[in-house]
């Protein structure tokens, strides 16, 4: 019979950074519902040390909306579902808002709103 090794001695599981920012990009995702139909979709970029990911996510957003509350649900989800799937602590989600997408100027060549 083999002899049991303590789970000290076992060795450790690291998670590769991309697969952490995956995580991050498909929590984002989840948390805003809906990615705007001429979005693209979240982006996710981490810096892991140890056993804590600070993240940067980059989303679109339909527009009218109140930002702030998406903002804070993507963040509230990021944290969370890094948290649940990775093991890691997340004291920093940064949600950077690239483009605000409106239904009013959908199929114009208007471009972006300013």
């Amino acid at each position: 019979m083999a002899a049991q090794v303590a789970p000290a001695e076992r060795g450790a599981t690291r998670i590769a950074d991309r697969v952490v920012a995956k995580i991050a990009a498909y929590a984002a995702r989840e948390a805003l519902d809906v990615v705007p139909a001429d979005g693209a979709p979240p982006h996710a970029t981490v810096t892991v040390h140890h056993d804590t990911a600070r993240v940067h996510v980059s989303v679109e957003l339909e527009y009218p909306l109140d930002i702030g509350a998406q903002c804070a649900a993507v963040r509230r989800q990021v944290a969370e579902r890094v948290r649940t799937l990775a093991g890691m602590e997340v004291p920093e989600v940064a949600v950077e808002v690239e483009r605000l997408h409106s239904a009013h100027t959908r199929g114009t060549d208007r471009g972006r709103i300013r």
